[in-house]
């Protein structure tokens, strides 16, 4: 159709076109015609755009929410691009092993000046998780669990928000129903791995939070995972990982840390009857040497995580993980070989001072 055809079509009838587009076509269609573009600032259909991705956004409590940080259309605009750093560094040895001692531990855990102005009650994590085409989890949790006072543990122990601790304690499960495959037997799936392919090839998460004070809001998770385990602890248990790189530079000497959504599932059910279900789902911060960041710093690194750069590129923002992970890798194994380096030297002092001992006693 024509730009010209397009202009004669009655509003009514162009709106009614643009409400069945879901948010990505409709920004494209916004920018194929004047008409069109007038029409696409109607927050009605931003909001209809909304409810279809995130369906925890239709709730009243989260609509108001939207409202006061800005609408539907910049709430979407905000949250569809996924966070994607280019701040990974490359992995040099020098840079790495031996920052402990130029950081006092004044500087790694922070200064509690910096965060007087960021209260935890001003977060609010809207959480969605789809199988395939259908949502099976929808989840809204207004501010930061456990964090009554200012000098309490919070601010100084790891920071962990685990979704499912403080929501509504219902079931959430997929079964064959969904498109689950039957499992039949747990020794053909053990070698097959044929339902944990499905469930990594099917499952999304989305955990977008909000920052009432700021009025912002990013999606924190990378959608597609990024990483898993299967069997873990046992043969009807799995681990799958989303998540996202996060700046942190002058809050943390790694400069950049990553953001960690864990997903555990359950088998609890076999044959016909089999069902997966949902046991816990988490988000934890974690530094380039694998320790959890504590929750002083942590709330800066999710004040600053909202103003990220963003893309639609959702390979992108897996590939950012992917690259983290592989650096954290080279430093982890660099560190062991450097401490291995330092236990021979130790061994072959002791041996040295030893055999001297030896000699000055002849």
């Amino acid at each position: 159709m024509s730009v010209e055809s397009l202009a004669s079509l009655s509003s009514d009838l162009c709106y009614d076109i643009l409400k069945r587009l879901d948010g990505a076509t409709l920004a494209s269609a916004a920018c194929s015609c004047a008409t069109f573009c007038s029409i696409s600032k109607e927050e009605r259909l931003w909001e209809d755009a909304c409810t279809s991705m995130w369906p925890s956004t239709n709730r009243d409590d989260v609509k108001n929410l939207i409202s006061s940080i800005g609408g539907f259309k910049n709430f979407y605009a905000d949250c569809f691009p996924l966070i994607v750093s280019k701040e990974v560094p490359e992995f040099h040895w020098n840079d790495y092993y031996d920052f402990p001692e130029e950081w006092t531990d004044a500087e790694y855990y922070g200064d509690d000046d910096e965060v007087e102005n960021i209260s935890p009650s001003d977060f609010v994590s809207i959480v969605d998780i789809r199988y395939n085409d259908t949502t099976i989890c929808s989840k809204v949790l207004w501010g930061i669990p456990n964090t009554n006072s200012f000098n309490g543990w919070f601010y100084s122990c790891p920071f962990r928000i685990d979704l499912l601790a403080y929501s509504a304690r219902d079931e959430i499960k997929l079964t064959v129903t969904d498109g689950l495959s039957p499992v039949w037997s747990m020794e053909r799936e053990r070698k097959d791995g044929k339902l944990w392919q499905e469930i990594c090839d099917g499952i999304r998460l989305s955990w977008i939070l909000v920052n009432r004070k700021a009025k912002k809001a990013a999606n924190l998770s990378s959608w597609s995972p990024v990483g898993g385990q299967r069997h873990w602890p046992t043969d009807n248990d799995f681990l799958i990982r989303f998540g996202s790189i996060l700046p942190a530079k002058d809050i943390l000497p790694c400069r950049v840390v990553e953001c960690i959504l864990i997903m555990k599932l359950k088998l609890v059910g076999s044959g016909a009857r089999t069902t997966i279900e949902l046991t816990e789902l988490s988000m934890q911060l974690g530094d380039m040497e694998g320790s959890h960041v504590n929750g002083r710093n942590s709330l800066l690194v999710l004040r600053d995580a909202l103003g990220c750069p963003r893309s639609k590129n959702y390979g992108a923002a897996v590939e950012s993980c992917l690259r983290y992970s592989k650096v954290q890798s080279e430093l982890k194994e660099e560190k062991m070989r450097y401490e291995n380096r330092l236990d021979t030297i130790w061994i072959l002092g002791s041996i040295a001072a030893c055999v001297t001992f030896c000699l000055y006693c002849l």
